[in-house]
């Protein structure tokens, strides 16, 4: 037993060091449409079987679904003769780029040469030789590389829509009663960078308008701040979030934000991994314990705040005037 012991932090590391391999064959099987050529096919389907679909080698294929049917990806069946198919799961389906949750531009945009060029520099950051890791890598902030490189921009744009996507449910079942009496919303107005609302997509009932949170906010009932101030330190967000005060009533306004709360007891918080983004991306962003979240509002000038968490990687504050 003692030495099973000794050998656990050594697998442990083991895996940490092939970390990258997980989101390397996800990406190849969303290349690959492994997930929809199987739904198209209606049942489960042999190697031989998808690989003359794919038209690749099926050697080299059997080991991309061994790896990807181990990490419960894909399911294996294995008939009574003993022959080997594979069927969808409800992780699969989110492989497939057609479906309205996929997770493909999400996989696409992190593991982007970009990104993945980013990620590399973040000892550079906490080192403090850069602003952040991400200028490290190309020598700009992320929101000038976005605007001066439209690839990016739109691989950037259809990542966190592909985030929002996914949380979308949750958010929606934690947020019943977060919008009764409010007419209207920033957000309802869509208010971001110029650059970010050209390529926005039309949708009714809902205005573009360009600008920058720093100098105004157009007024409004409610502001509804979706992973926005997780890009800014203490700083700047008790700045924008004292313009948000200002462009809401001070009897019946809000200020709706979505974003992590980290919680260190919570083994499965993805708010942790979303911080260490954080630092990759962004000169200053963090994501906040409760404690830092009641110091940002507090010093911007809310009276109040509640919190409440959902099922998504995200929680619901409301800050009142």
């Amino acid at each position: 037993m003692e030495g099973l012991k000794i050998e656990e932090p050594k697998i442990d590391m083991w895996k940490l060091a092939f970390g990258f391999v997980e989101m390397a064959v996800v990406k190849c099987a969303i290349e690959l449409e492994i997930a929809e050529i199987i739904e198209s096919h209606g049942h489960p389907m042999t190697v031989s079987e998808l690989s003359s679909a794919i038209g690749c080698n099926p050697s080299l294929l059997n080991r991309i679904m061994r790896f990807l049917s181990h990490n419960n990806i894909f399911e294996e069946i294995i008939d009574t003769q003993g022959s080997k198919s594979y069927s969808q799961t409800p992780s699969s389906r989110l492989l497939t780029r057609s479906e309205e949750n996929s997770i493909a531009p999400l996989v696409f945009l992190e593991s982007s040469l970009v990104t993945q060029a980013s990620w590399q520099n973040l000892s550079v950051r906490v080192l403090e030789k850069a602003p952040s890791a991400f200028e490290a890598a190309t020598g700009k902030d992320l929101w000038s590389y976005a605007a001066e490189n439209p690839a990016y921009n739109k691989l950037f744009n259809e990542g966190l829509a592909c985030i929002t996507k996914l949380e979308m449910p949750a958010i929606i079942d934690g947020c019943l009663g977060v919008f009764d009496g409010i007419d209207t919303v920033v957000d309802g107005i869509n208010f971001d960078l110029p650059h970010v609302v050209s390529t926005a997509p039309k949708c009714d009932g809902v205005e573009h308008v360009g600008g920058d949170m720093f100098d105004s906010i157009p007024k409004t009932d409610a502001i509804f701040l979706k992973m926005i101030l997780h890009d800014w330190g203490d700083e700047e967000s008790i700045r924008i979030l004292k313009k948000c005060k200002e462009a809401v009533p001070q009897d019946k306004g809000k200020v709706i934000i979505l974003d992590a709360v980290i919680d260190t007891k919570n083994k499965t918080n993805v708010g942790l991994i979303q911080d260490i983004s954080m630092m990759v991306h962004t000169n200053e962003g963090k994501e906040r314990t409760l404690e830092e979240w009641g110091y940002v509002l507090g010093k911007a000038g809310f009276s109040r705040h509640t919190v409440r968490s959902n099922n998504a990687a995200t929680s619901i504050i409301e800050a009142f005037p």
